[in-house]
């Protein structure tokens, strides 16, 4: 049996890694191939091609590559014609990834979305080609699953797979414990595993942390960088300054782990900041143009998806930004600020006031325990794996509801090997 992955998000590298093991844990006749990244190598995937390095957003720079995306997308349809996997697997990345579902179903090559694109957020319209183009969603959020099928797309929630690594991660304890000899107190900023978004976000951050310091000297900083590339523009982005801050490559969860609390981009690593039970700030700094479209189609309350898995209406008639004054503000598991402005004052006073008022901090954290332990639990690539092998042998799937929700059907048996 032969799966086709097409992945090209970082995070989608690292779910997808785990549901090629799942995968071939179930299964050993089970080959993996297609688009993907290092992890995915690693965990026994074929590689036609390293996807994650082409990991870019908004249409202008879309553009710029679209040339290597069109090579991505004849090479595989030349795949799918020659050789005719049993499945293809398509997770995040939905404007590449609709092409490959394209070629797919030209071949009849059942698709599985693992991880579906949040167009309950951006353009609910665009259900119609999901209905036409994927067989089966397999959803990250509670909500999701009854969203997609009330509209007639076939969707499971098997839970979501970042739980699978965070609990998984096996802590770097020599780091841990070189940088828990620093006699102040942590504050970890999370700028974001694109270029694109630590472009835009840590001039802010850097911003927000000087204000910081001004009202909590003892207090250092650390920059959780993805790569050497990334870690390089921090460098540029802080140097010249007196802020005492670290720049480290390869230790996000580790230096989640150590902080008191942290500024973060938003995205999937609000879920190891949710894992950890960090009070954080979210910020995702965009363009004036681009705050203008998201205003004109986001239809979600919130974008940090640990706001979203907390709120109780998604879908407000009426969308509101985010006011830290406003009643029942404090129950929002993470202020979060969507903004083509300036809010480093904003996000150092949340800060300042969690280094400086425990109450206010043991407050949050308590938010955070409850939502954890409702949300945070592993078993999302397993699901995932034993209903896509179930779908392509004949059996009809029954998935265990993940987590917290109710009318959980009994677990089913491991698929022979």
């Amino acid at each position: 049996m032969r799966i086709f992955f097409s992945v090209g998000e970082p995070s989608g590298d690292i779910h997808g890694a785990n549901l090629v093991r799942e995968l071939r844990q179930s299964n050993r006749d089970v080959e993996c191939v297609g688009y993907g990244g290092p992890k995915m190598r690693a965990a026994g995937c074929e590689l036609h091609e390293d996807l994650t390095t082409y990991a870019v957003m908004w249409f202008a720079r879309v553009l710029l590559n679209l040339h290597h995306f069109w090579r991505f997308y004849r090479s595989a349809e030349a795949y799918f014609r020659a050789q005719r996997p049993d499945a293809v697997v398509l997770i995040d990345y939905p404007g590449f990834n609709w092409w490959i579902a394209r070629a797919a179903k030209r071949h009849d090559i059942p698709v599985f979305y693992y991880g579906v694109p949040q167009i309950w957020a951006w353009a609910p319209w665009r259900i119609k080609k999901m209905r036409r183009l994927v067989d089966h969603a397999l959803c990250k959020l509670p909500f999701e699953a009854s969203w997609y099928g009330e509209r007639g797309c076939p969707a499971t929630y098997v839970g979501h797979p970042f739980f699978d690594e965070t609990n998984n991660h096996q802590l770097d304890r020599e780091f841990v414990a070189q940088q828990a000899k620093q006699p102040n107190r942590l504050v970890t900023i999370l700028p974001g595993s694109r270029t694109q978004e630590v472009t835009s976000n840590l001039r802010w951050f850097i911003k927000a942390a000087e204000l910081v310091h001004q009202n909590c000297p003892n207090t250092r900083f650390a920059i959780a960088s993805f790569n050497e590339k990334q870690a390089k523009l921090a460098r540029q982005i802080v140097a010249n300054r007196s802020l005492p801050v670290e720049i480290h490559i390869g230790k996000t969860p580790e230096l989640i782990h150590l902080a008191t609390c942290c500024m973060a981009c938003s995205g999937s690593v609000s879920l190891e900041l949710l894992h950890h039970h960090k009070p954080t700030v979210i910020l995702y700094w965009v363009s004036g143009l681009a705050y203008f479209v998201q205003k004109r189609f986001r239809t979600v309350k919130y974008i940090t998806l640990v706001n979203l898995l907390a709120a109780d209406d998604l879908f407000p008639k009426h969308i509101t930004p985010y006011d830290p004054n406003a009643p029942g503000a404090d129950q929002i598991p993470f202020p979060e600020y969507v903004t083509c402005g300036d809010e480093s004052k904003r996000i150092a006073g949340h800060i300042t006031e969690w280094l400086t008022d425990r109450e206010k901090l043991e407050s949050r954290v308590t938010i955070l325990k409850d939502l954890a332990e409702q949300h945070g639990r592993p078993g999302a690539s397993t699901r995932a794996a034993e209903y896509i092998l179930a779908t392509l042998i004949g059996n009809k799937p029954t998935i265990a509801a993940p987590h917290f929700a109710s009318g959980a059907s009994s677990p089913r048996k491991r698929l022979p090997r």
